[in-house]
C-alpha cells in the first residue's frame, strides 16, 4: 500500500521562515526526523532550561467521554489508563469550557474562557482574536523547553484534515508531525449510516472494523513517531514538552478487528431512558433531530460498539507511550497529562456527539501524574476545568506568567490533597444558531451536586436544573420547581461570574 506524506515542521525563533519537509514514506521520515531533531537539540533556540525541570507528556484525545474502566464503566476495557489513574490523580468531575473541538482546545491552550478568546466556532483561528496570547506549549518553548506535537493538539477537522497541519499554531512548536494512516486513506470502506448534522464525515454516524495492524492506523503511527521523539529527547540536556494528539474516538469510529471482537454486538446496550425525559427540557437544548437521527437499534449498536472499540484501541496506544517513558528512564521526571477536549453522547436523551449542555457532553476524563505529588493514587471529587491545566503545568514547571491573564486555577493543591477545597462551580457554554450570522449562547454551571443551565439572556429561552445526587442521568428538570428556587438563585449567581451580557455573539 502506498504511504501518504507526513509533514514535519521545525520552527526556530532565529529564523522568520520555517523549515518544512514533505516526506513520502515513514521510513524516510524516521531518518529525516532523527537528523533534524539532532540539529534542534544541539542548536539552542531559546535560553537553556536546566534538565532538573520536569518534562511534560501531554496526551489529548478527541471526543472521549467517561466510558473508561477507571471511571467505572462496566464493559469498556482500558487497563493502561486504569494504571495511569492508579499512579496519578484522577479528576472525577472535570469539565470542558465548550463542547466543540476548536473552542475547547483554544480555551485550554490559551488559558482563556471562550468568551475572552472570542472563539465559539470550528472556523475561528484564535490568532485573529487574541493574536498576542502565549499558548501553553509556546510558554514552554520560550523558556528553554524542546516542544513537539504529533497529531491533533490544536484543532483539526476530523477526518477531513488528517495528514495536514489543520489549525495548528506553528510558533508553539520546534517540531510538528502530521501522521496519516489507513483509517484515512481507506475511507471508502466506511459504513456510513448518516452524515448527521453536517455534510462531511466529521459529524457522521459511521464505523469500520479494519483488518491489518494498529500501527497502520493514524493514531498508531502517531504514537510510533512520538516514541521516536521521546528517544531523541532522552539523549538531550533540554527538558521537553511533547504533545501526542489522538484523533479517535472521534467519528468515524474505526479500529482493527481485535478491538471490535472485545464488544460483541449482542452485548451492547443502548443508554437507559425515561418515558418523560424530554417533556420538561427546553427545545433549544436539543441538537439532534429526530432523536437518534431516526436510526434503528441495530445501527445504533454498531456505532456504540465502534466507539468502544476505538476507546480500547486508544488505551492500548497510551500503554505504548507509558512503556516508552519507563524504558527510557523518563517516568520519574515526566509529568503526564491525559484528557479529552470534551465529552460525547451515545444516545442519552436521544442525542449524539457534542454541542450540548447535558453532562455527558461536557464532562471529560482528566488524569494528571506529577512525580512526587502527595495525592498520587487517589481521585479528586472536586469540580475542575480544562482551563486549569495551563496554570497547573506552569506552576509545576516553574515558568513565568504569560502576557494574557490566565482564567484557570492551578490544580497543584488538589494534586497534593485531592479532597481539599477548590472552586465553588465550573462552567461550560455552547451556541445555537439564530440565522443571519446570529447566535444565542447557553451557559451551564456545575457544582458537586447541581447542574444549572440558562439559554438566552436571563434564561429567556429556557432553564434546566438537575440534582446529580438523585438524578445523575439528568432526567428530571427542576428549574421551575418552587422547592428549588433557592438553589436556582445560587446557581444563577455562579453563572453571573462568567457570563458575558447579552445573548448574541
Amino acid at each position: 500500500m502506498k504511504q501518504r506524506f507526513c509533514m514535519v515542521k521545525i520552527a526556530r525563533s532565529s529564523f522568520e521562515a520555517h523549515l518544512v519537509r514533505n516526506v513520502r514514506s515513514f521510513s524516510s521520515l524516521s531518518i529525516m526526523l532523527a537528523g533534524v531533531l539532532s540539529l534542534a537539540m544541539v542548536v539552542p533556540v531559546h535560553s537553556a532550561a536546566p534538565k532538573s525541570k520536569p518534562n511534560v507528556l501531554f496526551i489529548s484525545t478527541d471526543d472521549l467521554n467517561l466510558d473508561l474502566g477507571t471511571y467505572g464503566h462496566p464493559k469498556v476495557k482500558t487497563p493502561h489508563l486504569d494504571r495511569l489513574a492508579s499512579r496519578g490523580v484522577k479528576f472525577d468531575l472535570a469539565y470542558c469550557q465548550f463542547p466543540l473541538c476548536n473552542p475547547s482546545r483554544v480555551s485550554m491552550l490559551t488559558g482563556l474562557r471562550p468568551d475572552t478568546a472570542r472563539v465559539h466556532t470550528l472556523e475561528t483561528n484564535f490568532r485573529s482574536t487574541v493574536p498576542d496570547a502565549v499558548t501553553l506549549p509556546q510558554l514552554f518553548r520560550q523558556n528553554g523547553y524542546f516542544t513537539a506535537r504529533v497529531g491533533k493538539i490544536f484543532h483539526y477537522g476530523v477526518p477531513r484534515e488528517i495528514g495536514t497541519a489543520g489549525k495548528d499554531d506553528p510558533i508553539s512548536w520546534d517540531v510538528a508531525i502530521n501522521p496519516i494512516g489507513r483509517d484515512k486513506t481507506e475511507e471508502d470502506k466506511l459504513h456510513v449510516l448518516t452524515r448527521g448534522t453536517g455534510s462531511t464525515l466529521g459529524f457522521a454516524m459511521a464505523w469500520l472494523e479494519m483488518d491489518g495492524t494498529d500501527e497502520e492506523q493514524t493514531d498508531g503511527r502517531g504514537v510510533t513517531e512520538t516514541i521516536k521523539l521521546l528517544e531523541q529527547a532522552a539523549k538531550s540536556d533540554k527538558p521537553f514538552f511533547i504533545g501526542m494528539g489522538f484523533y479517535r474516538p472521534h467519528t468515524p469510529f474505526v479500529a482493527t478487528e481485535k478491538w471490535f471482537e472485545m464488544y460483541p454486538k449482542e452485548e451492547v446496550q443502548l443508554p437507559s431512558s425515561h418515558p418523560d425525559d424530554l417533556k420538561d427540557v427546553p427545545d433549544i437544548s436539543l441538537h439532534i433531530r429526530p432523536a437518534n437521527y431516526g436510526l434503528d437499534e441495530s445501527g445504533l449498536r454498531d456505532c456504540i460498539r465502534g466507539y468502544w472499540a476505538s476507546v480500547s484501541f486508544i488505551d492500548d496506544q497510551v500503554g505504548r507511550l507509558l512503556q516508552a517513558l519507563e524504558r527510557l528512564k523518563l517516568a520519574d521526571n515526566t509529568i503526564v497529562v491525559f484528557f479529552s477536549d470534551h465529552g460525547f453522547l451515545l444516545g442519552e436523551h436521544g442525542q449524539w456527539q457534542k454541542q450540548l449542555l447535558f453532562d455527558e457532553a461536557n464532562r471529560v476524563p482528566l488524569i494528571v501524574y506529577a512525580p512526587g505529588a502527595k495525592g498520587n493514587g487517589k481521585s479528586s471529587p472536586r469540580p475542575v476545568e480544562l482551563l486549569d491545566v495551563y496554570p497547573t503545568l506552569k506552576e509545576l514547571c516553574r515558568l513565568p506568567d504569560p502576557p494574557q491573564k490566565i482564567e484557570g486555577r492551578s490544580l497543584v493543591p488538589l494534586l497534593n490533597k485531592p479532597t481539599g477545597s477548590f472552586k465553588p462551580a465550573v462552567f461550560s457554554q455552547v451556541t445555537r444558531s439564530l440565522g443571519k450570522n446570529k447566535r444565542m449562547m447557553g451557559y451551564s454551571a456545575r457544582t458537586e451536586r447541581w447542574r444549572y443551565t440558562e439559554w438566552g439572556p436571563d434564561g429567556s429561552e429556557g432553564r434546566e436544573l438537575y440534582d446529580h445526587k438523585s438524578d445523575p442521568r439528568e432526567f428530571v428538570n427542576l428549574a421551575n420547581n418552587p422547592a428549588q428556587a433557592k438553589v436556582v438563585a445560587e446557581m444563577r449567581k455562579h453563572l453571573e461570574t462568567v457570563r458575558v451580557p447579552g445573548d448574541q455573539k
